[in-house]
């Protein structure tokens, strides 16, 4: 229930001994598994460290990418996330060749909603959920571990009282840095990132064709334009680290000048901004195994990416659902649990090796490579490319069908500019 935007959810619900999972972290990805587990029949522990029902995460873009979107329906959420203001948007890329839209009829539409409004409204729809126990101002202190495997947790809330929560299955959601992962002692390989990232919502002024959103990728540098609930635009400023200086000095007016430099730049000067400037600087790239015996990690508790592709919020819904999908069967009895947890691995392994592979690649800040110039030139020229790529970057198809699908046309696109290139420059001989 929700009254004047506040979840009248108990802060201390009862703590029952023994459950069929238990997952930490009440955030995107813990409350679609939740949620989803619920739908089975499950009875679930939904912990959160967070006392506040309507506690959200502040550092994000909020855009939820369209290979998610299908989660969302399946989740109930669609509807009520358009009815809270949530708008539905198409991306377009400018490159130093040019703009790459894709045709309205075929581009795919992301879902923008604030994480204000976003967070609580997924929250309560998992605690609504039959067999689903949220308990707030609970932080998970140790794990519990038998015969190899993990078995529960023991929480602790704000006054310091444990209390030991058990489960076949127990579930990290708990992000970049998640503490599940480290007590359990998962291995995580860390990648270099090196741009930072600023950003402040703005009223007044709206981007052309909003709430479509706009991104500017100017090798190496990146801004982008999320236009969202209220009439708001998110501008974000993600630039390498050699311009950090100008951000530390003056967040603000370092943003909005850097946003209104780009070519073709949005109305950010004509806008009003709302609230502070958030900003991050450091953010990593992390890579863990998704599951080990009685325990998986879902969300950025499994990989956390380059957020300049906005894959964070998709990517934390999906993992959730191919989490529920994977040992629903097992909870159930049907099977051993371990079959569950490595058909979620490989699952995990197979959607989202690809794109981290390329996003982490990006992610050092490097200059587009030659691969990259020639695709993104041709992509700028030629419609079809266009549905191909973008189909890409909304993370619905993987790179392999997009290199497929691309590479043909790319060469034909550099082979023409090439000849022509080399036609222009013939002379009449003397």
């Amino acid at each position: 229930m929700c009254t004047d935007g506040v979840l009248a959810i108990a802060t201390s619900p009862p703590l029952p001994s023994s459950y069929d999972a238990i997952v930490i972290g009440a955030s995107l990805a813990g409350c679609a598994a939740a949620t989803l587990l619920g739908h089975q029949g499950a009875r679930v522990a939904l912990v959160e460290k967070q006392p506040d029902p309507a506690a959200f995460k502040r550092v994000c873009s909020h855009l939820i990418q369209v290979s998610a979107v299908p989660t969302l329906e399946r989740l109930g959420l669609l509807g009520p996330i358009q009815a809270a203001g949530g708008v539905r948007s198409r991306i377009h890329a400018r490159t130093p060749w040019g703009w790459i839209q894709a045709d309205p009829a075929r581009a795919g539409y992301a879902v923008n909603l604030r994480r204000e409004v976003l967070d609580p409204l997924v929250r309560e729809a998992a605690a609504a959920t039959p067999g689903v126990e949220l308990m707030l101002g609970q932080a998970a202190a140790r794990l519990l571990q038998e015969d190899g495997a993990v078995r529960g947790v023991v929480v602790r809330d704000r006054d310091g009282v444990e209390t030991e929560l058990r489960a076949p299955l127990t579930v990290g959601a708990d992000g970049r840095d998640s503490r599940v992962a480290e007590l359990a002692g998962v291995a995580t390989k860390t990648l270099p990132h090196k741009r930072f990232a600023y950003g402040a919502y703005f009223e007044g002024a709206a981007p052309a064709e909003s709430p479509d959103a706009w991104t500017w990728m100017l090798n190496p540098q990146f801004a982008a334009a999320f236009p969202t609930d209220q009439g708001l635009t998110m501008y974000v400023a993600m630039p390498t680290k050699d311009h950090l200086p100008q951000f530390k000095r003056d967040p603000a007016a370092a943003l909005v000048e850097f946003v209104a430099g780009v070519p073709e730049p949005p109305p950010i000067r004509a806008g009003h901004m709302v609230g502070p400037v958030v900003g991050k600087i450091e953010m990593p790239n992390r890579v863990r195994v998704p599951a080990a015996p009685g325990l998986a990690l879902i969300g950025d508790a499994a990989l956390a990416t380059d957020p300049l592709f906005g894959v964070g919020c998709g990517w934390a819904l999906q993992s959730g659902e191919w989490l529920a999908d994977s040992v629903g069967p097992a909870l159930h009895g049907a099977e051993p649990l371990g079959d569950g947890l490595t058909r979620y691995r490989r699952r995990h392994r197979r959607e989202l090796r690809g794109h981290a592979f390329f996003i982490n690649d990006y992610a050092t800040g490097r200059r587009f490579n030659p691969i990259e110039r020639a695709m993104l030139a041709a992509v700028a020229s030629d419609s079809e490319l266009a549905a191909v790529f973008d189909a890409y970057v909304t993370r619905q198809i993987k790179p392999s069908r997009m290199v497929a699908a691309m590479a043909p046309r790319t060469i034909a696109a550099g082979a023409r500019r090439a000849i022509s290139a080399i036609s222009s420059d013939r002379r009449p001989v003397p």
